[in-house]
């Protein structure tokens, strides 16, 4: 079962706390598929990982080119297509039961002062708790990143 966990940006950027969470990830050998609603965020997102310094490179697609299954990081609006070990969900996007299933995590991150990024990410612990997955609640309020909440999921 995969843990979700849930990431409230009070202080830190999105695209810093993308890049700091995709890293970790890849050095743990996944793929993560990147998924937001829009359009223009993910076309935002791949210009600024580009942009990066060349020791910290993060290889990545964006969805729907010819080598979207090789990608170790794909963004895109739809279903995985990558292989994913991870799926990481911007800007309200949702996930389905059944993806979740096949993920070691998940990660949810949502502008912490924005109310209705707030409400979504309640419904989303609330769901994917209910489904049986662990959850953590991460927030930089304080400056750094401190875990303010867990709940474990349910043993298969």
């Amino acid at each position: 079962m995969a843990t979700a966990v849930f990431y409230h940006l009070i202080r830190a950027g999105l695209e810093e706390t993308v890049a700091m969470i995709l890293g970790r990830a890849l050095g743990q050998g996944w793929r993560v598929m990147v998924r937001a609603p829009d359009a223009g965020l993910l076309e935002s997102l791949d210009a600024r990982l580009w942009l990066g310094p060349e020791e910290s490179f993060l290889p990545h697609g964006l969805a729907g080119g010819p080598q979207d299954e090789l990608q170790p990081v794909l963004l895109g609006q739809g279903a995985i297509a990558n292989g994913a070990k991870g799926l990481m969900l911007l800007a309200g996007a949702g996930a389905a039961e059944a993806e979740l299933a096949g993920l070691e995590r998940v990660w949810v991150l949502f502008d912490g002062n924005d109310p209705a990024a707030v409400q979504s990410a309640r419904e989303k612990w609330v769901t994917f708790t209910a489904w049986g997955h662990g959850a953590q609640y991460w927030s930089d309020e304080g400056g750094a990143w401190e875990k303010k909440s867990e709940k474990p999921g349910r043993s298969l």
